[in-house]
């Protein structure tokens, strides 16, 4: 594709509003612009707008996965952009829009990957499969409902399009997210004896909470788990004992110490309150996602740091990509579900400190040099 057509796709992408929702629209220009190129796409359409989008490219045993997501994050307060957040404005490099970086910059780059590769006849001999994904930012209904079906059964390495500005992310921690409810007895406050207040046990979990992983082992790459608790709810009125409260919290498990070790630790301290207090507490998993991570000196993430390293050498005044590491999770956590041990490298275009933020961007540079990182991976996975 000439520089220009690669441009517009990408702001035509920007220009749809797929605030986590509408993916349907996202994949029907896809779809589109597959069969331009004699490719056939699959829409995974389920309601309500949403959809997901797959192809998959050669065959054999075992597939190469290319994904993304079609959802982007709410625009946040409108009069605070420069621009329209769903009228791509490019300033000099820079492209600005909603999922300008997260991700539709990776996505399009993915895109047009695949097609000039098909069209070259450069496709590698293997399968490649693309999985393009809704509601990554909120729930990942998109990839549960792929990894479900079996989109992941049979993957040997996965590259996921997030923006990580041309570094290569060979592990991020999982993300897990959970309610504790606590119950109580409700009575006058100045009577206090006779009731049970649902906030004590919850304190006292809250306490504990503080130091509750300290003992986890350090994972190599990932280092400690982290943990916050980050929504509390309690009462209703000042002079009466609460029968009820709640709290919510995030951890980032590790491959060390993964999501059923959480979970277990969680459960066993709230059995020891239980079983200590008159108050009884309630836990409820909300998201359940796991950590992914590769052999930085495998071949597949030696490769993938060549070839954005490579492929970035003449982009102005960018950084030297590296090699590193996350603590925010993809949609690689839905798609290891059950191959725990699947390579999964991250990697995207800029600007990945921008992402979620008001006057979000890209740089068309990087975005251009991301198209020619991935060809390069695919073309090589198999060899």
């Amino acid at each position: 594709m000439e520089k220009e057509e690669q441009i517009q796709i990408l702001k035509y992408l920007i220009k749809i509003n797929s605030v986590n929702g509408n993916e349907i629209e996202v994949a029907t220009y896809l779809k589109k612009l597959f069969a331009k190129h004699g490719i056939d796409a699959q829409i995974d359409a389920f309601g309500d707008d949403r959809a997901n989008l797959t192809v998959d490219f050669g065959t054999g045993d075992q597939v190469l996965g290319i994904t993304g997501h079609m959802d982007t994050v709410a625009v946040g307060d409108e009069n605070k952009w420069h621009t329209s957040p769903f009228d791509p404005y490019q300033d000099g490099d820079r492209l600005y829009g909603r999922g300008a970086a997260d991700m539709k910059s990776g996505l399009a780059a993915e895109v047009i990957a695949l097609i000039e590769l098909h069209d070259q006849g450069q496709l590698p001999a293997g399968h490649v499969r693309f999985i393009a994904t809704a509601g990554e930012e909120y729930g990942t209904p998109g990839a549960n409902r792929l990894e479900a079906a079996g989109v992941a059964k049979d993957l040997v390495g996965l590259v996921v399009g997030e923006p990580t500005s041309g570094n290569v992310v060979y592990a991020h921690s999982g993300s897990l997210n959970y309610r504790i409810t606590s119950t109580g007895k409700s009575v006058h406050s100045s009577q206090p004896e006779n009731g049970t207040n649902a906030i004590d046990a919850l304190v006292d979990y809250c306490i504990k909470e503080r130091t509750l992983f300290d003992d986890a082992p350090l994972d190599p790459y990932l280092g400690k788990v982290k943990h916050s608790v980050t929504v509390i709810n309690g009462g209703d009125q000042v002079n009466t004992i609460p029968d009820f409260a709640a709290i919510k919290g995030n951890i980032r498990p590790t491959k060390a110490f993964d999501n059923d070790h959480v979970i277990a630790r969680i459960k066993q301290t709230i059995d020891e309150i239980n079983a200590n207090s008159d108050g009884q507490l309630t836990f409820e998993l909300i998201h359940n996602f796991r950590p992914v991570a590769s052999d930085p000196d495998s071949h597949f993430v030696k490769n993938a740091l060549q070839a954005t390293q490579d492929a970035y050498h003449d982009v102005a005044n960018h950084v030297q990509p590296k090699l590193t590491v996350i603590n925010g999770a993809t949609d690689a956590s839905v798609f290891v579900k059950h191959n725990q041990d699947l390579p999964v490298i991250v990697l995207g275009a800029d600007e990945w400190n921008v992402a979620h933020q008001i006057n979000e961007y890209t740089t068309i540079s990087s975005y251009l040099a991301t198209v020619n990182v991935y060809k390069n991976i695919i073309s090589h996975f198999f060899e």
